[in-house]
């Protein structure tokens, strides 16, 4: 096993679906937050060779701008030997070691399963909630064409415009909650390397430029995929027509316009963070 690290590293090592971390206090020894079962109730703070914290897998260090001394990590670390309580959304083995290495308690794979669970839920969850003000707004009763125009148009109005108006005023919401989550997620942190600080910015700002294009893009598609143009009639054949390219109508088709902008710009954002950062 790589003996170069030092004591007070900060060590991680990929599993399957997780990083596991902890704190290498030198002579070959990780202390760490794990169980000897699979059930994380039974977890403690304990010290395992780091043959065993690997589980023949590769560690890593994980690098930090700002910390503190080695001694105090370790300090730290071991004043927690022994200690339970494992949460994994508020207490886990990242949480330990960040906390060890800053005195902040943090967790990066936690934050980012927030982010993109909210960036998911947002697009999906806000394109029902849109359908539904499509469906009240309208002067014309139900989802059939002629209600669902009428209720884009209504929402249109709104800003002086008309049924495209509409979608994009009802897309900008789970944009915006999209690219908020992002932010959060992919927050700047003194602390982190300029590398990891600079893939959290491109990260957030991909996000935003993504859903923005993606807005944009939406628009052309419904004025391309019907009759064309922004016509009544075209922006109720180009709906129709992306509404049946996922088995439904044109229902459908104005879901798909009003929830992929953000869909598409989390997964822009994401995946350009998830590209820099395992250049480090």
């Amino acid at each position: 096993m790589n003996t170069s690290f030092r004591p007070g590293d900060h060590l991680a090592v990929n599993r399957v679906l997780y990083e596991h971390h902890g704190i290498y206090l030198g002579d070959g020894s990780v202390i760490h937050f794990t169980a000897t079962s699979k059930r994380k109730e039974e977890a403690e703070i304990r010290i395992d060779s780091i043959d065993d914290f690997a589980n023949k897998d590769r560690v890593r260090r994980v690098e930090y701008a700002e910390c503190s001394p080695p001694e105090v990590v370790i300090d730290r670390a071991r004043k927690c030997l022994g200690r339970d309580g494992y949460s994994l959304f508020s207490n886990n083995c990242e949480h330990f070691a960040r906390w060890c290495k800053t005195g902040a308690q943090e967790s990066q794979q936690i934050r980012e399963l927030v982010g993109k669970s909210a960036s998911v839920g947002s697009s999906a969850g806000l394109g029902v909630v849109s359908i539904g003000v499509v469906y009240a707004t309208g002067t014309v009763a139900g989802l059939s064409g002629p209600g669902i125009m009428s209720g884009l148009a209504s929402v249109g109005s709104t800003i002086g415009s008309g049924a495209i108006g509409g979608v994009t005023l009802l897309a900008a919401g789970p944009s915006i909650l999209t690219t908020a989550a992002t932010h959060v997620a992919l927050r700047d942190d003194p602390c982190l390397p300029e590398q990891e600080r600079s893939a959290r910015k491109v990260g957030r700002w991909g996000t935003t430029a993504g859903s923005v294009a993606a807005g944009g893009g939406a628009v052309a598609l419904v004025s391309a995929a019907g009759v064309p143009g922004l016509s009544a009639a075209g922006i109720t054949s180009g709906l129709a027509a992306i509404g049946s390219s996922v088995g439904g109508g044109m229902a459908a088709g104005a879901f798909v316009v009003i929830a992929a902008p953000a869909a598409i710009g989390a997964l822009v954002g994401w995946g350009l963070y998830r590209l820099l950062s395992r250049r480090q």
